[in-house]
């Protein structure tokens, strides 16, 4: 009966020797795989993951996709990514489920308001659609928000962008796995890095637990793993906190939530997801830690944030839950760099809860940049090099003591 169905990517035997390896297989090594052959017609590339296909950050995210960042340095990348997802629907020939919504951003103070003026004006000199609206007029995009004094905080106002929206996470790691073999790339899962080979500086060869690989490129691209990795296996240390960020959805209802909306007063973020789910996560654990279980307390503070924003939804139930890793930098920006310490050595993590809306566009410059050793004019602000000269990015506020070098 299925015989006539094919896998989207195969079960290649793992050769002794590849162009490039690429470690962990979410969106942003899938990505730069992706690219690596779509645009610089590199093929011998293996993609080595742990677990299977989409496993971490990838299949356990809320989905959004937005370019409403605060810095000139994240606003272009944003918007260029963006612009990709109907590319890349087209060119995967897999429907990826982009639902261009809008999104709002919610004020619960003048002080609030304030800084959004900031953000809109930040993302329209930079060609960016973002605009304030007033209560009223958040009301009118979302009839079930409740902007009386009723609520702990109530709504001042918000931040519109109608390019935002969402996109099927799940479909976007299997497009990009099909696309990558469609190239011929091989897809390793179920394999684990056990070690990575340097002589004289440069990457020769990665140990895995189903052999040796002899390569002279390496990304590490591991999102929650990828500082672990990096320190015991080249030693060379990251400045990223491991977080948990918790999420959740409700028993399916007729449409209702037109935009996706978002409170930094209330630390709550939700959307109707095509099956009538109201999908819904919160900000990350406030302590560093690995695991992937959800708490009663982040049940408890979604059920509470959601009603007191939409009193409507009090009689929902959530029918299921699910947390993932969310890897941290001090200032909230990525960590992408290469060939610093070593020669061949490439990465590309520190997303925090960021990294699904830029992975395309960030593979197709890391792409780039391992293609060609050059890095991207685009990519060079997210350097590691900017811990050690104290040039952290403004996208959110941060102070830190750390150097590479120690």
């Amino acid at each position: 009966m299925f015989g006539k169905y094919k896998r989207l990517w195969g079960k290649p035997q793992l050769k002794n020797s590849y162009d490039a390896v690429i470690i962990g297989g979410g969106l942003h090594g899938l990505a730069t795989a992706y690219f690596l052959a779509r645009s610089h017609g590199l093929t011998n590339i293996a993609v080595i993951e742990k677990r299977y296909i989409g496993f971490g950050g990838a299949g356990r995210n809320t989905a959004i996709v937005r370019a409403n960042q605060r810095t000139q340095e994240n606003l272009p990348l944003y918007k260029e990514a963006l612009g990709l997802w109907p590319i890349l629907t087209k060119e995967l020939d897999f429907n990826l489920m982009f639902n261009n919504c809008g999104n709002l951003n919610l004020a619960h103070s003048e002080a609030a308001l304030k800084a959004m003026r900031l953000h809109v004006a930040s993302a329209q000199f930079l060609g960016v659609d973002s605009r304030l609206v007033d209560p009223k007029e958040c009301k009118e995009l979302v009839p079930v928000l409740d902007i009386s004094q009723r609520p702990r905080y109530p709504i001042y106002g918000g931040m519109y962008h109608p390019p935002g929206g969402t996109v099927r996470h799940d479909a976007v790691v299997w497009g990009l796995a099909k696309g990558c073999a469609k190239f011929g790339m091989h897809i390793h899962q179920n394999t684990e890095v056990t070690g990575i080979g340097v002589e004289n500086g440069k990457i020769v060869w990665v140990d895995t637990s189903e052999g040796k690989i002899l390569t002279p490129c390496l990304l590490n691209s591991a999102g929650g793993y990828s500082a672990d990795i990096s320190y015991h296996l080249l030693g060379v240390r990251l400045p990223i906190s491991v977080l948990t960020i918790q999420a959740m959805v409700t028993e399916p209802l007729k449409p209702l939530l037109h935009h996706v909306i978002s409170s930094g007063g209330y630390h709550v973020y939700a959307n109707q997801t095509l099956k009538g789910e109201i999908a819904t996560g919160s900000h990350m654990d406030p302590w560093p830690n690995y695991t992937t279980q959800t708490t009663a307390c982040y049940i408890k503070h979604q059920a509470e944030a959601l009603t007191e924003l939409m009193p409507c939804l009090k009689a929902l139930k959530f029918m299921r839950s699910w947390a993932g890793l969310a890897d941290l930098t001090p200032d909230m920006a990525p960590i992408i760099d290469g060939n610093d310490p070593i020669e061949g050595y490439y990465i590309n993590c520190g997303w925090g809860y960021f990294g699904f809306k830029s992975s395309a566009v960030t593979g197709k410059y890391v792409a780039r940049f391992m293609a060609t050793g050059e890095c991207p004019d685009i990519l060079k602000p997210f350097s590691l090099r900017r811990y050690k000269e104290h040039r952290l990015m403004g996208e959110t506020a941060a102070t830190v003591n750390y150097s590479p070098n120690n």
